[in-house]
């Protein structure tokens, strides 16, 4: 990848200041709006004698008159027994360790008195929809990046030019508190890569504003980790050299980290230092595929446990034909997951002539690509897939109807 693909001048800069600064009204701004302790957030709504407590979400959800829901009270972290891990935790609960992807029960040495909430995915996808419809009201130019961020276009807006995008990010706020009741923390600045980190400076319900100027007194001296893009293994790799902070990064030769992380991602590496960023923040981009999958409280049987299985299957597939009608589109490939009691993984796919999101087809194709898959061994994990995705309403002609009248057995 060329230096010029990248947005990267040829020349070894010598300063944040080398590059001749554009005229302020056509400087570029972009925000990154990340919701706080998203699914926490959301539960403390629902149970607000919560708030300023650790609370972890993560786990199955409780049926009522199962276990301390029918009692009304909350189960603690340290009664918890089983495989699950943490979705999300309140910001009370992160001051002990406590993180997105650790093991619960992990999480219960570290903070044995957080309250454990299950995970409700239907309710956090509720207000993820109202949130985004506050913020595309205001700023409309929006990437979706999942259910709890955005990247907004502010280049343009009025006032931008003056404060840099502080105005405006404080109304988004306002508005995303009135249609939802949760706050929101806003990073503004050059570009999508300075404004995701500026997002995490003054969390919770911050707005954190950057400039080219800032570069070498805010940016520089943080992690090289705090760059999106930079995972564990690059940063220990980087360590091993003794770049721990950006600011050592950007003053390494980038023909030295080309010949030692590759020629891309050590381009990448030198530019990101410099927070180079020319990517455009993209309103429309199709899912390639939608999938469901679940991990099971305890290891699962083929045989001994083919009731139970079949029930979490047929489950699996409403919920992914269910998702396909809401979003509108239809799919030929349907595959599904496996992950056994030892982690290891496989996936097993078929693809039709039809395009399709109905719920009896899918269970029956994803049927046929299970009789495939190796079942003797105990199962933790069980996913179903549809990819090849186009909308409905561009699908080519189908020989029998996209949606069948027709249920799930």
């Amino acid at each position: 990848m060329s230096h010029a693909a990248l947005g990267v001048p040829t020349g070894l800069p010598r300063d944040e200041a080398s590059e001749p600064a554009a005229p302020a009204a056509t400087r570029r701004r972009v925000a990154h709006l990340d919701m706080d302790a998203f699914y926490a957030s959301v539960e403390l709504l629902r149970y607000p004698e919560l708030a300023g407590q650790a609370v972890v979400i993560g786990g199955r959800r409780r049926q009522r008159g199962e276990g301390n829901v029918a009692a009304g009270t909350h189960l603690c972290l340290r009664d918890y027994a089983g495989r699950g891990v943490v979705t999300t935790a309140t910001y009370a609960a992160r001051t002990f360790g406590v993180h997105s992807g650790l093991g619960l029960m992990k999480a219960a040495k570290l903070c044995p008195d957080a309250i454990l909430l299950p995970a409700d995915f239907d309710e956090y996808r509720r207000y993820s929809r109202r949130f985004k419809e506050a913020v595309t009201a205001i700023a409309p130019v929006m990437e979706d990046r999942g259910i709890d961020e955005v990247y907004l276009e502010f280049t343009g807006h009025e006032g931008v030019a003056a404060d840099g995008g502080r105005a405006l990010a404080r109304r988004l706020q306002t508005a995303v508190h009135a249609a939802t009741g949760l706050t929101c923390s806003i990073g503004v600045a050059p570009n999508k890569l300075l404004a995701k980190m500026a997002s995490e400076f003054h969390k919770p319900n911050g707005v954190s504003v950057i400039f080219e100027s800032d570069l070498t007194t805010r940016i520089w001296p943080l992690p090289c980790r705090r760059i999106n893009g930079i995972g564990p293994k690059a940063e220990a790799r980087l360590a091993e050299h003794g770049i721990r902070t950006i600011g050592e990064l950007a003053r390494q030769d980038r023909t030295w980290l080309a010949a030692r992380f590759g020629r891309s991602y050590g381009e990448w590496l030198y530019a990101a230092a410099w927070g180079w960023d020319d990517r455009p923040v993209i309103t429309a981009s199709e899912p390639v595929s939608m999938s469901r999958e679940t991990t099971f409280d305890r290891d699962l049987h083929a045989v001994r446990d083919r009731a139970e299985l079949g029930e979490i299957f047929t489950r699996l597939c409403r919920q992914v034909a269910a998702d396909l009608e809401r979003k509108g589109y239809v799919g030929r490939t349907i595959g599904i997951k496996l992950r056994y009691h030892d982690f290891s993984s496989v996936t097993r796919d078929r693809t039709i002539e039809d395009y399709t999101a109905d719920a009896a087809l899918i269970r029956r194709i994803a049927g046929s690509c299970l009789k495939r898959a190796p079942l003797g061994q105990p199962l933790r994990l069980l996913g179903v897939r549809v990819g090849s995705l186009v909308r409905r309403a561009e699908a080519p002609t189908a020989t029998a109807p996209l949606f069948p009248a027709t249920g799930v057995g």
